[in-house]
This record gives C-alpha cells, sequence and structure tokens, in this order.
C-alpha cells in the first residue's frame, strides 16, 4: 500500500498493464461510484448530413470525474464526451446479451407515453429532452451501482473513451450471441419442468407493469382536470380586471383578485411540469417489467436445453437396451423391417454399433452435466440479482411515492395562500 501511495499510477480502459476496475477491486471498491463521480449534462441538437440525407438528433454530454486520489486518470482524473441516444441503446444491448442473469435497467422513452392533452410530445422539445437526460444520467447511475456490470471494460470505455468505444463493443462478438438469443427467444415450446420461482416472477412483472401503467392513466386523466379548472380562472381574472374599470369604488380589490386569479391559473403550468418527472420516474420501473421477464425468457432457454439434453441421453441409452437385448427398435420401424427382409447385423456389427451408442451417451452425459451446472450457475444468479432489484424497487418507489406526495401538499398550500389572499380582497369590497 505504501508502494501505490509513493507511485500513483494513472488509469484508464485502455492501460497496457492494469485495468481501472482491477485496482479498484484491490482497493476495495465493489462499484464504479465508490471512485468515480457521472453526469450527463447539456443536451445539443445537432444535424449531419450523408448522401443527401440529413440526420437530426440530439447528444448528450457525459462527464466523468475520478474522486479517489489513489485512482487517478490522467493528472486531473475528469474527462467529457458526446454520445448519442442510439450509443446508449448500443450499450445497453451489449449489457443485456453479455450478462443475462442480469436485471439490466431499461432505458428512458424516446418519445412520450401517457401523455395528457397539453404536455409536448416532440422527442426535440427542450422539456422532454432535458427529462430524457435526467433519465439517461440514471441509467449510468444504477449501471455503475451494480456490482458486476459496474466492473465490465466495455462500459468504463463508455464513459471515457471518445474514440473506437464501438470497436470495443463489436470486438466482443456480442452481436452473434445476440442473434442466436434472438433465435431462441423467438422460438415457441413449452416446459416440462417450469421453475415455479420464475413462473411467479413473469407474474409479479406483468403485475408491476400493469399496477405502474394504471397509476400513470390515471395521472395524464387527472393532469387534463387540474389543468382545465386552473385555466378557467384565468377568465375570472380577465372578468375582475374589466369589472374594475367600471365599479370605482371597488376598482382596487377587485384588480387585486383578478391578480390572484390570474397566479392561480398559472400556478398549475411549474405544478404539471414538475409531477412529469414523478412520472418518468414510474415510467422507468414500467420498463424494468420487460427487463424481468428477459431474464425468465433467457431461463426458459437454458431450461429448454436441459430438458432437450436429458430427452438425448434417455433416447441413446434406450436405444443402448434394445441392441443389447437385440431388438431393433420399440413399434414399427424402417430399422425392424430391413431386419425381418434381410436378416440382423452380424454380433461384429452389433458390438461395434454399441460401442458407438456408449460414446454418444458419454458424450450426452457430459453434454447434460454442463448444461445442468449452466443452468444452476444462472438461475443462483438470477435469483440474487432479482432479489436486489426487488430492495431497490420498494426503496425506488417509497421514494417517488413521498417525494409526490410532498410535492402535492406543497402546491396544495400555494393554493391555499392564494385563495386566501383573494378572500380578504373580496372582504375589502
Amino acid at each position: 500500500m505504501e508502494e501505490e501511495k509513493e507511485q500513483p499510477r494513472d488509469i484508464f480502459p485502455n492501460s497496457p498493464d492494469e485495468d481501472p476496475t482491477d485496482l479498484a477491486r484491490k482497493a476495495g471498491k465493489t462499484n464504479l461510484l465508490q471512485w468515480m463521480e457521472i453526469s450527463v449534462s447539456e443536451p445539443e441538437k445537432r444535424t449531419t448530413t450523408s448522401m443527401k440525407v440529413q440526420d437530426t438528433y440530439i447528444v448528450y454530454l457525459i462527464e466523468t470525474r475520478i474522486t479517489d486520489v489513489k485512482l487517478k486518470c490522467f493528472g486531473d482524473g475528469t474527462t467529457s464526451l458526446w454520445r448519442r441516444y442510439s450509443e446508449f441503446e448500443l450499450l445497453r444491448n451489449y449489457l443485456d446479451i453479455t450478462y443475462p442473469a442480469v436485471v439490466v435497467p431499461p432505458l428512458p422513452e424516446k418519445k412520450v407515453t401517457y401523455v395528457w392533452q397539453n404536455s409536448a410530445t416532440d422527442k426535440f422539445d427542450p422539456d422532454f429532452v432535458d427529462r430524457r437526460r435526467a433519465a439517461l444520467e440514471i441509467f449510468l447511475l444504477r449501471v455503475a451501482a451494480h456490482p458486476i456490470l459496474s466492473q465490465d471494460k466495455v462500459f468504463i470505455g463508455f464513459l471515457q473513451q471518445e474514440e473506437g468505444w464501438k470497436d470495443l463493443v463489436y470486438n466482443t462478438d456480442f452481436q452473434s450471441k445476440a442473434d442466436s438469443k434472438l433465435k431462441s427467444l423467438s422460438a415457441s415450446f413449452r416446459l416440462k419442468k417450469p421453475d415455479r420461482r420464475f413462473e411467479e416472477l413473469k407474474n409479479y412483472s406483468n403485475e408491476l407493469e400493469n399496477n405502474i401503467s394504471n397509476l400513470l392513466k390515471i395521472r395524464a386523466r387527472m393532469a387534463d382536470k387540474i389543468y382545465g379548472i386552473h385555466k378557467v380562472h384565468a377568465n375570472y381574472s380577465r372578468v375582475f380586471c374589466e369589472w374594475s374599470g367600471i365599479e370605482k369604488d371597488m376598482s382596487e380589490p377587485l384588480q387585486s383578485a383578478g391578480h390572484y386569479m390570474n397566479v392561480f391559473s398559472q400556478s398549475v403550468d411549474n405544478a404539471l411540469e414538475d409531477e412529469e418527472q414523478y412520472a418518468d420516474q414510474l415510467k422507468e420501473y414500467l420498463a424494468f417489467g420487460d427487463a424481468l421477464r428477459s431474464v425468465c425468457r433467457k431461463y426458459e432457454c437454458l431450461q429448454y436445453d436441459l430438458e432437450r439434453a436429458e430427452d438425448n441421453l434417455s433416447y441413446k441409452a434406450s436405444q443402448k437396451e434394445q441392441m443389447v437385448q437385440g431388438k431393433a427398435g420399440g413399434s414399427f420401424s424402417f430399422t425392424g423391417m430391413k431386419t425381418k427382409l434381410f436378416g440382423g447385423d452380424t454380433p461384429e456389427q452389433r458390438d461395434q454399433k454399441i460401442k458407438q451408442l456408449e460414446e454418444q451417451i458419454q458424450q450426452a452425459e457430459q453434454e447434460l452435466q454442463q448444461t445442468n451446472e449452466d443452468t444452476q450457475k444462472f438461475v443462483e444468479a438470477a435469483l440474487r440479482d432479482i432479489d436486489r432489484f426487488k430492495r431497490q424497487k420498494v426503496k425506488d418507489l417509497r421514494e417517488i411515492f413521498t417525494n409526490y406526495a410532498i410535492m402535492q401538499i406543497k402546491q396544495s398550500k400555494k393554493g391555499i395562500a392564494i385563495w386566501t389572499s383573494a378572500k380578504d380582497c373580496f372582504t375589502k369590497m
């Protein structure tokens, strides 16, 4: 440790001698956030032209800063680079394929959903872009806080390596794995021995998605009603102001009342804008439903392979038993018909076939053992990560709903204060 203090070493994903995560682990750091700050800021709209086709998109500035003095990166330990949303998608696809037993955090939506009538739906709307920026930052922070994902070299490269990062991703050959996974995931099959825990997890993810979806729908309807109620007071403001020009004795109280009606009318804009932030946080957990089902589907693929390996071993063993007993097969078969017409195998031929079957059985046993080990490892890892996710979900949702309630109380107090002031104006008439 003293030697490390005397000779601090720079770290970077391309470090020729040692990876930063290795150094961090040696220093007792279990996730990236223990030695690095990450932020996403300054969304910027850009347009490029290629083959006479314009492409308009948003880029986000990702900034990192090393917070542990023992782990420095190029002197000051800070980096900054721009990333498109499509690069975030590439990163998440890579993580999802590379770590099948992990509930990989979802990305924010590309287009607005569960909107109320006056909210912006343009994906380039500044308010929506800024909310998506905040959600992308949360995505990176969740990955950086994960004990497994945070150690991935490609992820660290995404944060710090501006040039050549995509080559780093494609060199992992994750796309070929993705293609094979997609084929497996699209296959329709029914498991003989499904794990009850994963069946329950699928129901849990569906219920989570349905409940949050209903909350978002109700919230959108309430936002429409609240917006309408507040905005109708703009008409009261106009009427009171016009009335004040006629009633000279009540001119000042009427003007003041009109002012408070206008303040009440405009107060809803900021309130509903703040609500969108809580809606976005709920949408993240809406998307987590897909992430959970993805883990379940990957388990089903492994279990299906395990059952096929068991069936293959059983079939080979049955063939050997029939061969040893001198049977050509169970019911009708072309082999049995051939035996009846032209006679059976010679003892030497039968011994050779039995020997081949024994080799195939040995190979099938090895495949079954390996598949069983892989399935068990996946199940253990997946259940651990699902348990971690559930604990985090309870903590996050409690915080979201508590903060939402506090915001509503504050907004209600503002409304009471406005109406109290308006009542005083009417009292003075």
